[in-house]
């Protein structure tokens, strides 16, 4: 069975925006995901953060093309009911960060890959950057 990973939204911002230094890293892995060596999510919310941040650098017919082309590589999780309890009554001090994680939680991901690990102390499930993620497969 293949792999599967969730992705929060800077690691996808760094492969979109060729955000350097961390470009290289997001490109390794979705070219794992577009070889189908793995299965890559994100969430909804994700592709809502996309459009917003890409819309100051690209004109909003750019973004939605950007983003088409990205989705072809992924599985979208929907944020629901369930995920927005949880993300509220934890203890995350990010709530975009907590929706993230319980969506990623409740997909039963293997990992969550981002560069913010700090924001996730309290996983449960493996929290690791893009580049410790592709070392461990």
């Amino acid at each position: 069975m293949m792999e599967r990973v969730f992705v929060d939204t800077d690691v996808v911002l760094d492969l979109l925006g060729e955000r350097q230094p961390f470009y290289k890293s997001s490109a390794q892995l979705f070219s794992k995901a577009d070889k189908g060596e793995i299965k890559v999510f994100v969430s909804s919310l994700s592709f809502a953060n996309m459009h917003y941040v890409l819309r100051k650098k690209f004109p909003d017919c750019e973004v939605r093309k950007i983003l088409s082309g990205f989705k072809v590589l992924v599985s979208v999780l929907p944020v629901n009911d369930k995920i927005i309890d949880l993300a509220l009554a934890s203890n995350f001090s990010d709530f975009e960060d907590a929706v993230q994680y319980y969506t990623a939680s409740e997909g039963n991901m293997k990992a969550l890959i981002t560069r913010n690990l700090r924001d996730y102390r309290q996983a449960k499930i493996p929290v690791m950057t893009a580049d410790t993620y592709l070392k461990s497969i």
